[in-house]
């Protein structure tokens, strides 16, 4: 997923595309979890949204999880409506490639959905993540909640100490409020599932977030929940 020379600045609002009002279709089903990738959710279902880099790799790094609902991948942080693939990546819209969680508080932690993020990706990077350079594979959490925003806050600091004992940089990661999703195109959606040997460029760096919770993951057998 890497195009050529990119801008590693977001445009300004005179500067990005102008986008569309017609929205991307989604289609009725996760292929993996078989539940519906678009609101409304039920109440007891919480969401957030993670940007780790390529979205491919960080989609399935959470629909592998037990208590996570359902996933899709799309574009936050923005300013182009309803983007498509192709203007996210030529760094005109600002968007950031995202996964969309949604998960069961009661069936699995936070604080859990956190440590995979933190461990999965550099964080570090700015705008780029390994070979992947450009403003749409930055390090960002979404958040819906003010105490979605204290965890993350709260994972950060921890796991900014456990890099600088590593010897590791800053941490460069974005923590917002969630602005609007825009589901990326069908494609993509649970594309690793699609494409088994497809292109994953997510992957740690080696340093544990210091969070004693449990990795619980899904069987391949598991019915959807």
């Amino acid at each position: 997923m890497l195009f050529g020379k990119k801008r590693l600045t977001v445009p300004s609002a005179t500067e990005a595309l102008p986008g569309r009002e017609e929205k991307m279709p989604v289609a009725p089903e996760h292929i993996i979890l078989g539940q519906t990738m678009t609101p409304p959710f039920d109440k007891e279902l919480e969401i957030i949204i993670f940007g780790m880099g390529c979205f491919w790799g960080a989609e399935r790094c959470f629909w592998e999880i037990e208590g996570v609902y359902t996933t899709a991948v799309g574009y936050v942080a923005g300013l182009t409506k309803n983007p498509t693939y192709e203007e996210v990546c030529s760094g005109m819209t600002g968007h950031n490639e995202v996964v969309q969680v949604v998960y069961n508080p009661r069936l699995v932690k936070f604080d859990f959905l956190l440590k995979k993020f933190w461990e999965s990706h550099d964080p570090t990077q700015g705008m780029r993540q390994g070979n992947d350079l450009g403003t749409q594979y930055r390090s960002g959490i979404y958040y819906f909640s003010e105490e979605q925003k204290k965890h993350a806050l709260q994972t950060k600091k921890e796991f900014q100490a456990a890099l600088v004992e590593a010897g590791r940089g800053l941490i460069s990661t974005e923590i917002i409020a969630a602005p609007e999703f825009y589901y990326a195109e069908d494609y993509h959606q649970q594309y690793l599932a699609k494409n088994p040997a497809g292109y994953c460029g997510l992957g740690g760096i080696g340093v544990e977030l210091p969070v004693n919770v449990d990795f619980v993951p899904r069987s391949p057998l598991d019915p959807p929940e």
